[in-house]
């Protein structure tokens, strides 16, 4: 994966986050080392200032005593007051000697560069370290006694201000970062807010509160963003509701006309006996057809009144499996088998109107497409079957056929309006509106539908419904 696609693959919030903290290490390192460079050249200049000028002090000492204790030059530089740490040696130039203060040191311990320089007459000085502690070293030429003057100086105590300021820089770089994480993660959440208010509102008209709508913000930019929101909100539960009032009124203007026909139907059916085969045959066509159409118009009904939220939920904790038998007897299946699982009780909190219009379309849709329902199943519902983990448990019931099932690739539309599976195209009867009827009420319990291969072949459509109390 790249590191673009890695990015993208953050979360807005997160990339705020990480903005923020970079800006704040890249201020800070900044900020830091410039800090820390301004102050060691401050020190170091300052140090440089006085051990320059106690060196020619000391140098001054050696130029005034050596012109008349020359051969006692050992004594003298034995004799010279050098800070804690330091060091001088003294080099007679006619005679080549060198005298050092300390045994342990001699001119060897300077660098080459800052002797050779003193040796050809120049006045220097450079740093270095012995046995990696730092130090800086003076040569002082004494032209008129043509005397080199060496000290050197430790630097301890600036190397430990030194490691001090960085240290403490370093822990500030830290706590910057920190700080600028949780200003970060702040400035995400503030920056989140409105998006999510959109979300949650998005979602609630997903799932039918079309009446949803934002707040009114006074930032200029959220305004514009609540006022774009609710006005598309608007138009679209305006659209909403005038396609479920046409739809409505369209099914309540066709009944009229539906009634008319079915009166007619039965006066012609009831003498039959006058009609010869062939106009027998084109009435049982009529017949059905009507009767269909009927039907198609009372479902219509049923689904703009939901569609609308005029039909309300009265749900109560009833036992399944009683009332299943009696919808099955009620509606032709009376061989149906229905069995309860062990781990369920095998209640559920329901609309008894709304579950028998449920099991009537699925046991009706059975007999169209899957040869008859074979069995009815109820059990607990697994987690994974519901929207959400963190939900009451909820109860399936599962109406199984023997049909040549639902293929993979129609389970999802089968629940539209309309819709018929590829087995169920080529068998007359059925008004389309069946199973989107259950999904509508399902959804109304809470609960969820979906179609699957029953275990003894054939398709097996499963129903879930609130255990406890809706």
């Amino acid at each position: 994966m790249t590191v673009r696609e890695r990015l993208r693959s953050i979360s807005l919030r997160q990339r705020v986050t990480l903005l923020f903290v970079a800006t704040g290490l890249l201020a800070s390192i900044t900020l830091s080392t410039a800090s820390y460079l301004t102050a060691r050249s401050y020190i170091l200049q300052r140090r440089d200032e006085v051990v320059e000028r106690q060196a020619f002090n000391n140098a001054q000492l050696i130029r005034s005593q050596i012109r008349s204790r020359r051969s006692e030059a050992f004594e003298l530089i034995s004799n010279v007051r050098t800070e804690q740490g330091g060091f001088a040696v003294l080099h007679l130039q006619p005679e080549n000697l060198f005298f050092s203060q300390e045994i342990r040191y001699t001119q060897a311990a300077f660098p080459t560069e800052l002797v050779d320089a003193a040796l050809t007459g120049v006045t220097a000085r450079q740093r270095f370290t012995i046995d990696e502690q730092p130090y800086v070293g003076v040569a002082v030429h004494i032209a008129d006694i043509d005397v080199q003057y060496f000290e050197a100086f430790p630097l301890d105590d600036e190397q430990r201000t030194l490691t001090a300021i960085g240290s403490a820089l370093i822990v500030g770089v830290v706590i910057v970062a920190v700080l600028a994480g949780l200003v970060g993660v702040a400035v995400g959440r503030r920056i989140m807010r409105p998006l999510e208010r959109v979300s949650e509102a998005a979602g609630d008209i997903a799932e039918g509160g079309l009446d949803t709508r934002l707040d009114s913000e006074v930032d200029p930019d959220l305004a514009r963003l609540v006022t774009s929101f609710n006005g598309m909100a608007d138009a679209v539960q305006a659209r909403i509701e005038r396609e479920a009032r046409f739809a409505s009124d369209v099914s309540h203007e066709l009944r009229s006309p539906i009634t008319a026909l079915a009166a007619a139907v039965e006066v012609l059916d009831a003498r039959r006996a006058d009609l010869n085969d062939r106009t027998q045959q084109a009435l049982d066509v009529v017949i059905s057809q009507v009767r269909r159409f009927d039907q198609m118009v009372i479902d219509l009904l049923e689904l703009s009144r939901l569609d609308v939220g005029i039909t309300d939920l009265h749900p109560e904790e009833t036992e399944l499996a009683p009332l299943v038998r009696r919808i099955a007897q009620r509606y032709g299946a009376t061989e149906l088998v229905v069995e309860v699982q062990a781990d369920s009780d095998g209640v559920a909190a329901i609309d008894k109107r709304r579950f028998e219009r449920i099991m009537a379309n699925l046991i009706d849709n059975a007999r169209l497409h899957g040869g008859g329902a074979t069995r009815v199943v109820i059990g607990e519902a697994p987690k994974e079957a519901t929207d959400d983990a963190s939900a009451q448990s909820t109860v399936f019931v599962a109406v199984e056929d023997s049909g040549p099932g639902v293929t993979p690739s129609e389970r999802a539309r089968i629940f539209e309006r309309f819709a018929r599976g590829s087995a169920g195209r080529s068998r007359a009867g059925g008004t389309g509106l069946g199973l989107a009827l259950v999904a509508e009420h399902v959804r109304a319990h809470g609960g969820r539908t979906w179609v699957e291969d029953s275990p003894t072949g054939g398709a097996r459509f499963v129903v879930t419904f609130p255990k406890g109390d809706a």
